[in-house]
């Protein structure tokens, strides 16, 4: 255990050379982590013998200009007499190659004051863990270490390992670009902090983006990388949440192939979805947007993530047809006094430390630096970019010093990743550059600076840091010596808080991140024909829901230069009169289109569900609103109405006329010997009998259907009682005995009323309890009929008293 020990705290140096750095001596010297390059070599290490440094390929001008805007901000500090008077800020920038183990190593050799390789580094750590050692052993091997903070990383998964190793050691990690959701857990990554918002912001910016703009059917395309995992994952869970459905999720491999970048690519084609949301970076979206490019794919509306909106790398005029109309969240730009004049005046030099610049001044010019004299043995040229044509499809032009985008074949030996030495001219035939060079007459993402982004984050980043020295070195723990640790540095750099020259507040809160602001922007081509970044609109994250999302429609220019907002939906939304039916496994975004049943209506485009019309209301052929049914009755205005009223009318007046008869010879002897009285009685019972039919015509109310059964029931038993009573007469009149005679004289006219009213009682009776009990009332036809779209209405709804009515008489 013993031996084991002693041997921890030595550092062995495993490397044979150091990686190269961008570096200028002070008081205090900030380190940088920049990925001056995206594709890093795998590590080729045997075991064997000791690993060497592998030169890392495709070199990005974007990049470099985030590096040196750390190297502006530094001196411009250093001549403010206001902030950190009498102490110089250095630097020391290292190129991280956008990878794990390439940070990691650039980080040991930019902190570990013996340089131990990384890999030891990890085996001590293992090895501490598995001893229950103290944390000063490991601790020891970055003892006096240079740098008190680091300003990196731009992408998340390096940014990870970085923090995780720099966090046991409290020294501070700002990141400028890594906006991964995994970083916020300070549990994990204690020390580290960032001028970008979480990707948490930004996720539910683009899920309000694209709900707003009605886009329910989207697919997303990825990477391998925690970024990408972490902020799909977070999209695809909000965006289902709103009712949205994913279409395709495709992932672009670390190297795709030349058969996997055809899957994505046939994936794309056949989908019905016209949006698509990416979260990786310019350098993973190369290769696939090339084979896009050279299929003359168009029509997708894209929505960008912050990692490349603003990638002057796709803004070639060979992806014009593709990638007009992008759409997407940035952060806010500034522009920057003076630093455009700052980059302009770089210039390559032999000196150490300036193997950065010389390597920008041959990729961008397509030449070959040589310096003659001291210190040209101290330089060391990177011959793997110098090429006419670099690693990520840059084609130098000499004669204009501009860039033009070439095609590689991929799938041949000029494939964008994985290519080699053979397939490049070597330096040695391109021309000598003198070093002179105007950088004016260049274009590039080097030196667009009309609106820095990135570039503003790692200004506020160094001046971050020089504001919690400013505080750290006046406090009563530093003294007045210089003198601190990192761990002090921290505190102080979490409770920073200033408002710079652009009226912006800098801080950070506790999850050691900037107030979530974002820019919305569209790639929109000017009259030259090149992309600008255009801002349509903003996000503000800590605004209320409704009030965070701000967005000018006129000002967009959508995919291929269109004018209307795309449309992405796996099935077009139901007429009116229709409804969705859910197709079996699939999302509920597909659907089939299906119409209403007998009954029901839907007004509304996309309603998923018919509405029951109101009773007695039907829709009406095309279902699309309901409408009052028809209602169905014998009217005066009928055929069988008329016919009916005539027949009234002529049988009230032949009894009128028969009662104006009788009346006029009542005193005759005929009359008389018939009873006159019984027989007006009968005569006003018949006209009775005939107006009643008129009761049954027109539309049926609560009084006459009351009235119709009832008034007909007691004029018939009274017509009937009278005929009654007049055929008894008759035949006791013509019984010639004298029995009949008697009875003839009995059955007196008192007699005869008797037996008018005791017949007619009854009716009467049973009439008045029908009416007072269970009456008759208008009942529509509930059913619908769809032959003529009517509601039929009865003559009268009747109960059983209906049928006593019927039988009594």
């Amino acid at each position: 255990m013993r031996g084991v020990a002693s041997i921890l705290p030595q550092c062995v140096k495993l490397a044979d050379s150091e990686p190269l750095a961008l570096q200028s001596g002070g008081d205090v010297v900030i380190g940088g982590l920049f990925p001056l390059h995206f594709v890093a070599p795998k590590p080729q290490n045997s075991y064997h013998s000791k690993p060497q440094l592998t030169p890392c390929k495709g070199f990005d001008h974007r990049a470099f200009r985030w590096m040196m805007t750390m190297v502006f901000a530094v001196e411009e500090i250093n001549r403010n007499t206001s902030l950190l008077p009498g102490v110089k800020l250095g630097y020391r920038i290292m190129d991280s190659c956008d990878h794990v183990h390439t940070s990691l190593r650039a980080l040991m050799s930019l902190i570990s004051h013996s340089k131990a390789g990384m890999g030891e580094l990890k085996q001590m750590v293992k090895t501490e863990k598995r001893l229950d050692m103290p944390k000063e052993t490991l601790a020891s091997c970055l003892v006096d270490y240079p740098v008190p903070a680091v300003i990196g990383l731009a992408s998340s998964t390096p940014a990870r390992a970085v923090a995780h190793t720099l966090g046991p050691f409290n020294i501070p990690l700002v990141s400028f670009f890594a906006t991964c959701t995994c970083l916020t857990n300070k549990d994990s990554y204690p020390s580290f902090l960032r001028t970008v918002p979480s990707d948490l912001f930004q996720v539910r910016g683009l899920v309000q983006l694209v709900t707003f703009l009605n886009w329910l059917w989207v697919g997303t395309i990825g990477t391998t990388d925690d970024y990408s995992q972490y902020g799909i994952q977070a999209f695809s869970s909000q965006f289902k949440k709103q009712g949205g459905c994913l279409a395709f999720h495709l992932i672009i491999p670390k190297s795709p192939s030349v058969t996997e970048l055809q899957d994505i690519v046939n994936k794309l084609q056949s989908s019905t979805a016209q949006v698509v949301v990416v979260f990786a970076t310019e350098g993973q979206l190369l290769d696939l947007f090339l084979e896009l490019a050279e299929r003359n794919v168009t029509g997708i509306q894209w929505v960008a993530s912050e990692a490349w909106v603003t990638a002057s790398l796709l803004t070639s005029p060979h992806f014009h047809p593709l990638l007009e109309g992008t759409l997407g969240f940035s952060f806010p730009g500034v522009m920057i006094p003076d630093l455009e004049e700052f980059l302009l005046n770089v210039r390559p030099s032999p000196k150490p430390g300036h193997e950065f610049v010389n390597m920008f001044w041959e990729e961008l010019f397509g030449c070959r630096l040589e310096f003659r004299g001291e210190g040209s043995k101290e330089r060391e040229a990177d011959t793997v970019n110098n090429v006419e044509l670099d690693a990520f499809g840059y084609k130098s032009d000499s004669q204009n010093n501009s860039l033009s985008l070439a095609r590689p074949v991929i799938g041949k030996t000029t494939s964008v990743k994985g290519s080699t030495s053979e397939n490049y001219k070597g330096a040695a035939e391109k021309p000598l550059c003198t070093g002179s060079e105007d950088l004016r007459f260049t274009e590039s993402s080097y030196n667009d600076v009309s609106k820095v982004r990135i570039s503003y984050n790692v200004y506020k980043a160094v001046y971050a840091i020089a504001h919690a020295l400013q505080t750290l070195l006046k406090s009563d723990s530093a003294g007045h010596s210089k003198s601190f640790t990192s761990s002090q540095l921290l505190q102080h750099l979490k409770k920073v808080n200033f408002t710079n020259q652009f009226e912006e507040k800098v801080y950070f809160d506790s999850n050691g991140e900037p107030v979530p602001l974002y820019d919305i922007i569209n790639w929109q081509r000017d009259s030259k024909g090149k992309i600008r970044f255009v801002k349509v609109g903003s996000y503000d994250g800590s605004a209320l829901f409704r009030q965070q999302l701000q967005i000018d429609h006129s000002t967009i220019v959508w995919t291929e230069g269109q004018s209307q907002v795309p449309i992405s939906q796996c099935s077009a939304p139901c007429l009116p009169g229709t409804r969705q039916a859910r197709r079996l496994g699939e999302p509920h975004c597909c659907f089939d289109c299906l119409p209403c049943a007998d009954g029901e209506f839907s007004n509304q485009t996309g309603s998923t569900e018919c509405t029951q019309c109101p009773e007695y209301h039907w829709p009406d052929k095309e279902k699309l609103k309901c409408v009052a049914g028809v209602e169905e009755f014998l009217s005066f205005h009928d055929a069988m109405g008329i016919i009916l009223v005539a027949l009234t009318l002529l049988g009230v007046v032949l009894t009128t006329i028969v009662t104006v008869v009788f009346h006029r010879f009542r005193t005759t002897p005929i009359v008389k010997a018939n009873n006159s009285e019984i027989s007006f009685l009968l005569l006003l019972s018949l006209k009775l009998c005939f107006l009643c039919s008129l009761v049954f015509i027109g539309q049926p109310s609560v009084w006459t259907c009351r009235l119709r059964q009832a008034t007909f029931a007691i004029s018939f038993v009274l017509c009937l009682s009278c005929l009654l009573v007049k055929t008894i007469v008759v035949l006791l009149a013509f019984r010639a005995n004298q029995h009949a005679s008697r009875a003839l004289k009995l059955f007196g006219p008192c007699q005869q009323r008797s037996l008018i009213i005791c017949t007619i009682a009854p009716q009467v009776c049973l009439c008045a309890g029908w009416l007072l009990g269970a009456p008759s009332f208008p009942f529509k036809n509930p059913n619908y009929q769809a032959s003529t779209g009517k509601v039929r209405t009865t003559v009268c709804k009747s109960d059983i008293f209906d049928t006593i009515l019927l039988v009594v008489p």
